[in-house]
């Protein structure tokens, strides 16, 4: 008997029948029998709680908003006879391809074309998809009803903007949920893995489901990655300081320094509160804060409590008061030094442009140039997120709040996860609860998992003055008794804005720039809302673009800005430099005042 060759070996054929057909009945019907008892203790898990009285559920209220705007897009398109034999005419060609392309194949003629997937779709990486009949109609069909559900949408004229952005959200979030690729039976993968281990992967994903559920308290807390290998303060948030003040909404760290002599200006660092501050030094390679440092920085970092019921009353007034001014007070306390250079990250940029506004009314100019990461303070064009803010969802968000003095951290979540559910639910999903996998561990994604609560007078007041009524840009939010203007700002900013930000839209960060009283230098990073922040030199990834002032249209400044390779960081240092380069020795934390502890501090180690 002769050795077979290399070109003799074959790869198994997943389109081959014997990959769709159980070989162990009996072991296939144990594991169901099994996969049975655990979806019960899922379901367990999600009963008890309401039971017990401890979790009322609140899907009424977005359900009821996804069918007004769906009633509304409907009476649209059946107003008009015409108009509606039109969609349906289309709907009908659609299919009519698709069982066309079908029954060609069924044939035996080879057929090119149909629908396919967008560029960067990953649902439908499987062979099978284009190779197996069944399953390349199922995708078609599927591709075809989604695409129209959307042109639905876009197409509707007579729909207001707001209620336009709510249809088109609603549909993508129906449409990534019904896809194919999310069932057993209608995806090629799943089905041949739990043929292949006779179902022991639903087994072990029921079992996840059940722990899942149980670590939400009974709402589903989706696992992300394998948190395990990761610690805040051993392999995250590790750059050395100390715990130099502690309000009762906010802990501040100063961080040692690592050259002899640093800028004169300390650097306060304001992060959102609706995610915890060590995005910026999730570890030592990615580090802002460890980078910062290292170009001469005395950085100083705001630490926001995890809100509980005793917070509930905590307005802005108060995140202003207890946390951007009592860190201004512990800076010039520890360093001598008034005059600081400020960063604000988000809402925590936003809620410092407040505070400057304010500020400037009362005299206090220890601010002396603001840098805003990815911060809107205008909200004419914010992004996806507005999809939840409207009267009655706000009103709704206040009711679940004043129940607690606070909103869940897994609401908040869940939220910014349905902004990306392709990539950030339903893969998980399948992943996890199908093939019953352990994710990978991702450090970003166990940070993104670390979620807050978030204080009812604070969340209320943020949604209320920001993303419904717009008042900051209009001069009403009111604060302190006075009304803001950011006109008063007249310090330099450095607005950084993000091309791929779907939290905070470059062109919504743009449109900002014009209501400032000062010089404002804009720039445009590669990227999202957390890469496109976090992105150190030493990586070589992406771009920014620097341009001239901020005048005129969005896109008239992109069309006449300079693309550079690479991290903005170095721009924004040599900013900074520009302004006051004066130098000191290096302060180290516990020379003046008082230290409480070791950095990362305690505030940001308390979970949901």
């Amino acid at each position: 008997m002769t050795k077979a060759s290399d070109s003799d070996k074959t790869s198994p054929d997943p389109s081959a029948v014997e990959h769709y057909i159980v070989k162990d009945p009996e072991r296939f019907a144990l594991n169901m029998a099994r996969m049975v008892e655990q979806a019960g203790k899922a379901a367990s898990a999600w009963a008890e709680p309401r039971e017990k009285g401890e979790l009322r559920d609140s899907v009424a209220e977005p359900v009821v908003d996804m069918v007004k705007t769906f009633s509304k897009l409907t009476e649209y398109w059946l107003s008009d006879p015409q108009r509606a034999l039109e969609a349906q005419t289309r709907l009908f060609s659609g299919y009519m391809g698709v069982w066309a392309n079908a029954v060609q194949r069924a044939g035996g003629e080879t057929t090119e074309g149909g629908v396919t997937p967008d560029k960067g779709d990953k649902r439908f990486q499987d062979p099978e998809w284009g190779r197996n009949a069944f399953f390349d109609f199922l995708k078609q069909a599927y591709l075809v009803t989604s695409r129209w559900a959307g042109d639905l949408v876009e197409h509707a004229d007579g729909l207001d903007d707001h209620t336009r952005h709510k249809a088109s959200f609603y549909v993508k979030q129906i449409s990534n949920a019904i896809s194919p690729s999310n069932f057993i039976l209608t995806n090629p993968e799943l089905f041949r893995e739990t043929v292949a281990s006779n179902g022991e992967n639903l087994v072990r994903g029921m079992k996840m489901l059940a722990e899942d559920i149980t670590a939400g308290g009974g709402d589903l807390k989706l696992r992300q990655a394998d948190y395990k290998p990761f610690e805040i303060g051993k392999n995250l948030a590790v750059t050395p300081g100390k715990v130099v003040g502690r309000s009762d909404v906010a802990e501040i760290l100063q961080y040692a320094p690592s050259t002899e002599k640093v800028l004169k200006r300390p650097l306060l660092i304001c992060p959102p509160w609706i995610n915890k501050f060590y995005i910026l030094d999730l570890n030592p390679q990615k580090s802002f804060i460890r980078w910062a440092i290292e170009q001469g920085h005395t950085v100083f970092v705001i630490s926001w409590i995890n809100p509980d019921e005793r917070h509930g009353l905590k307005g802005w007034e108060a995140y202003i008061r207890e946390g951007l001014q009592y860190a201004l007070d512990t800076v010039e306390a520890t360093t001598g030094e008034r005059e600081v250079n400020a960063i604000g990250y988000c809402v925590g940029g936003t809620l410092l442009a407040a505070a400057l506004a304010l500020l400037a009314q009362e005299g206090d100019d220890r601010i002396r140039s603001v840098t805003f990461f990815t911060t809107q303070v205008d909200f004419t064009y914010a992004g996806d997120l507005k999809v939840f803010v409207d009267e009655d969802q706000v009103a709704a968000v206040e009711r679940t709040m004043g129940e607690k003095g606070y909103l869940d951290g897994t609401k908040m979540a869940t939220a910014f996860n349905m902004l990306r559910s392709g990539d950030l639910i339903w893969p998980y999903v399948v992943n996890n609860y199908m093939r019953g996998k352990e994710p990978l561990p991702f450090d970003l994604l166990y940070w993104n998992a670390d979620s807050t609560r978030m204080a009812a007078a604070n969340h209320s007041f943020y949604l209320r003055n920001c993303y419904l009524e717009n008042n900051l840009t209009k001069g009403k939010m009111e604060i302190a008794g006075r009304s803001l203007s950011l006109s008063d700002i007249t310090i330099p900013v450095y607005n950084l804005s993000a091309k791929e930000d779907h939290i905070a839209p470059a062109r919504s960060v743009f449109l900002g720039c014009r209501f400032f009283g000062g010089p404002v230098e804009f720039v445009m990073a590669g990227s999202g809302h957390i890469a496109g922040v976090v992105n150190p030199p030493a990586q070589m990834k992406y771009q920014h673009w620097t341009g001239g002032k901020p005048v005129g249209t969005f896109e008239d400044w992109i069309a006449h800005a300079t693309e550079n390779p690479g991290s903005w960081w170095p721009h924004w240092q040599r900013w900074i430099e520009d302004k006051d380069d004066n130098k000191v020795p290096a302060r180290k934390p516990g020379e003046r005042g008082t230290v409480l502890g070791e950095a990362p501090g305690t505030y940001v180690r308390i979970r949901v």
